[in-house]
C-alpha cells in the first residue's frame, strides 16, 4: 500500500495551536511521516495521487479518563481485545480502566493488564479492598505496580475512610478520583427529579443525592489541599454551580452520554435510560454543557461500562445502570458530540479537543496529547460522512450500546492505531 496524501487536510497539532490547512504524508504502517510544504514535496516526488480532504481534520487522538471492564479474558460482555478494537475505531488511544472487575482490581497481581503499541491502557487501582468501603487497599503496593491513580466505587466512601486514606498519603502526587453520589440519598431512583420523569412515571433520584457529597468533597479537597482529588461524572446543573463556588476547584469529569441525553429527548424505547449517576432534566444538560465550556468540568469520560444480550432482557428497573460508549464501526462519542456541540452550538473544534483529549490527560496527570512526526496517534475525522449500524457491525460485544439503528453524521475515516485495511477512505 502507498503512502496517503492528504490534501489540504485542517490540521490541529496540539493545545494552544491554531488548525491550519496543510497537505499531510502517512505511511502505510500509520506512521505521520511529513506535513506542510514538505509533505507536498515528498508525495509529488513518490508520484502519489492526492486526496481530497479539505473538508476532513488530523488531531491527536481523544483520551478516555474512565471506563470499565470486569472480564479482561473470556468476558461475555467484553474483553481485552474487542474494548481495544472498538476505541480504536473511535479515535480513543487512551483508555484508562477503574479497578471495578470480577476480581476487584485492588492489588498489584491484578494490575498486570496492557495492549501493544500504540494503544495505551492505564489502569486505576483501588481506594478500598474488594471496593467495599470498609478498609484501604494497599495504595503505595498499587501505585508502585504502575497504577495510574486510585478509584472509589460507584458512590463516594464514608469520610472517615476517605479523609485516612487522603491524610496517609501514600498514592503522593496520583489523583484519587471519588463519585459524588450518596446511594442512600438516591432512595433508589434512576431519573432526576422533573416534570417529564414524573409524567413518565419513573422512580425519582434528587439532586440531593449528587450535592450532598459534592459539598463534602469540595471541603475536605480544601482542607487536603495536596492531594489530588478528582470528581467523576458530575451529572446535575446543581452540582456544576457548586463546583463553581468552591474556591478550591478538584478537577472533574463529566459522561458523554449526560452530554446527550436527558429525561425530556429520549426516546421510551431507547437505550441510555439508565445510568448512574442518574439521567437528568433537560436543564441539568444546559449546565452540564456549559460547565464544560466554560472549563469548570475538564473532560469528558466514555465511561464505557459493557452489559452482555442476557442482562440487556431484563427490565429496566432490574437492570445494571450503565451504557457502552465504545463500539460503533466509526466511533459514536465524537461525531454526536461534534454535532451537538460544534455544529449546534458554535463550539471550536479547539475546545471540543480540549474536552474529549487533553482534558482526559490532565484529569489523569498525563501530558496532552499533540502531533509529532513518525506518531501513530492520530486520527483523522470527516464530519460531514452520513452512516448509519446495525449491532453485528459492532467492534464491541456489549449489547447496551445507544443509537443503534439510527442514522450518524461524521466519522472517524482512518487512524493510526487501526491497521490501515481498516481505514474508511
Amino acid at each position: 500500500m502507498l503512502p496517503l496524501w492528504l490534501h489540504h487536510v485542517q490540521l490541529l497539532t496540539g493545545p494552544g495551536q491554531p488548525i491550519t490547512s496543510a497537505d499531510a504524508l502517512i505511511d502505510s504502517g500509520g506512521e505521520l511521516l511529513l506535513w506542510g510544504e514538505g509533505a507536498t514535496q515528498r508525495a509529488q516526488a513518490l508520484g502519489l495521487s492526492p486526496t481530497d480532504a479539505r473538508s476532513w481534520l488530523l488531531a491527536p487522538v481523544l483520551v478516555d479518563p474512565h471506563s470499565v471492564l470486569e472480564q479482561p479474558c473470556g468476558g461475555r460482555a467484553e474483553d481485552l481485545a474487542s474494548l481495544a478494537a472498538a476505541a480504536a475505531a473511535g479515535g480513543y488511544g487512551t483508555v484508562a480502566l477503574l479497578p471495578w472487575a470480577t476480581p476487584w482490581r485492588d492489588r498489584p497481581e491484578r494490575l498486570g493488564l496492557g495492549w501493544a503499541e500504540p494503544m495505551q491502557l492505564l489502569l486505576w487501582g483501588s481506594f478500598s479492598l474488594e471496593g467495599a468501603d470498609q478498609e484501604l487497599a494497599p495504595h503505595a503496593d498499587q501505585i508502585a505496580a504502575g497504577a495510574i491513580g486510585l478509584a472509589c466505587a460507584e458512590q463516594q466512601p464514608p469520610l472517615a475512610l476517605l479523609e485516612r486514606g487522603l491524610l496517609l498519603g501514600e498514592m503522593g502526587s496520583r489523583p484519587v478520583l471519588v463519585a459524588p453520589r450518596d446511594a442512600g440519598l438516591s432512595c433508589g431512583g434512576f431519573m432526576r427529579e422533573g416534570v417529564d420523569a414524573l409524567r413518565a412515571g419513573w422512580p425519582l433520584d434528587p439532586e440531593l443525592s449528587e450535592t450532598l457529597p459534592l459539598q463534602s468533597l469540595l471541603s475536605l479537597a480544601q482542607v487536603r489541599s495536596t492531594v489530588a482529588m478528582r470528581l467523576m461524572n458530575l451529572s446535575t446543573a446543581a452540582g456544576v454551580d457548586l463546583l463553581a463556588q468552591a474556591p478550591r476547584r478538584p478537577l472533574a469529569s463529566v459522561s458523554w452520554w449526560h452530554l446527550l441525553a436527558d429525561s425530556g429527548n429520549l426516546h421510551p424505547t431507547e437505550e441510555g435510560w439508565r445510568l448512574r449517576p442518574s439521567l437528568g432534566t433537560p436543564a441539568d444538560r444546559l449546565g452540564l454543557i456549559a460547565g464544560l465550556e466554560q472549563r469548570l468540568l475538564t473532560a469528558v469520560a466514555v465511561h464505557h461500562l459493557p452489559l452482555d444480550a442476557e442482562e440487556q432482557l431484563l427490565p429496566l428497573d432490574q437492570r445494571r445502570a450503565g451504557v457502552a460508549g465504545h463500539g460503533a464501526r466509526h466511533g459514536l462519542v465524537l461525531p454526536l458530540l461534534w454535532q451537538e456541540l460544534v455544529q449546534r452550538r458554535g463550539w471550536s473544534v479547539e475546545l471540543l479537543w480540549q474536552a474529549l483529549s487533553w482534558g482526559g490527560s490532565e484529569l489523569l496527570g498525563l501530558p496532552p496529547e499533540q502531533l509529532r512526526l513518525g506518531t501513530r496517534r492520530w486520527l483523522l475525522f470527516d464530519p460531514q460522512h452520513p452512516w448509519s449500524w446495525e449491532r453485528g457491525e459492532s467492534l464491541s460485544m456489549a449489547a447496551n450500546q445507544p443509537r443503534l439503528g439510527q442514522s450518524v453524521c461524521g466519522a472517524v475515516r482512518a487512524t493510526g492505531l487501526q491497521p490501515a485495511d481498516h481505514w474508511s477512505l
